[in-house]
């Protein structure tokens, strides 16, 4: 469980959306190569003359029209809704936790994260930070953006951000797990200067 709480910190998953896309692209992707094939005679040349569809199959289908239609309906309404719901799927913001603490007492996605930005940016090399609040209400996450000084102790500000800023988050959020990912960039806001 962990684990797939601590992914929400990474990223929401795009996993998902890139299998089904790849299996539809290869699906279409051989339809058409076996329709060049035929089509070029590959396969012997009267093949190429036969109708696309098996006679017996048309011939079925016509003798059963009312339900060929009745399935082609569903089918074709079924696709139209599965489309939708992965467009929208796909469309759909990134979730930003409110939290509600009890008593009437909700804590709102941004303060979380000004509040926590304005603890990061005081740990000592730390020129700038930017967090963001992600997950669900059962299961909030955070993303940190760190600028360091040049010359900074790395090891000394992830201990500070650990100790201080993360377990002061954790306290006041009233959680004991609260996945964190942290990315860390060198803070270049001044031109160096070359000598």
């Amino acid at each position: 469980m962990t684990r797939s709480v601590s992914a929400k910190a990474l990223g929401r998953s795009t996993g998902t959306e890139r299998t089904l896309t790849v299996l539809i692209g290869l699906l279409a992707l051989l339809g058409g190569a076996a329709v060049i094939v035929v089509g070029a005679g590959w396969l012997g040349t009267h093949r190429a003359d036969r109708p696309l569809v098996d006679p017996i199959a048309l011939d079925w289908l016509s003798r059963h029209a009312l339900a060929s239609r009745i399935g082609a309906i569903v089918l074709g309404v079924l696709l139209l809704w599965l489309g939708l719901w992965w467009f929208f799927r796909s469309l759909r913001p990134e979730g930003r936790p409110d939290l509600d603490l009890g008593d009437d007492l909700v804590v709102t996605s941004s303060a979380i994260s000004e509040a926590v930005r304005a603890d990061a940016e005081i740990v000592d090399g730390v020129g700038r930070a930017r967090v963001r609040a992600v997950g669900d209400k059962e299961n909030p996450a955070l993303r940190i953006t760190l600028w360091l000084v040049e010359g900074t102790d790395l090891k000394r500000v992830w201990e500070q951000l650990d100790h201080t800023v993360l377990a002061r988050a954790r306290e006041s959020l009233g959680v004991d797990v609260l996945p964190t990912a942290v990315r860390i960039e060198l803070d270049t806001t001044s031109p160096q200067r070359v000598r």
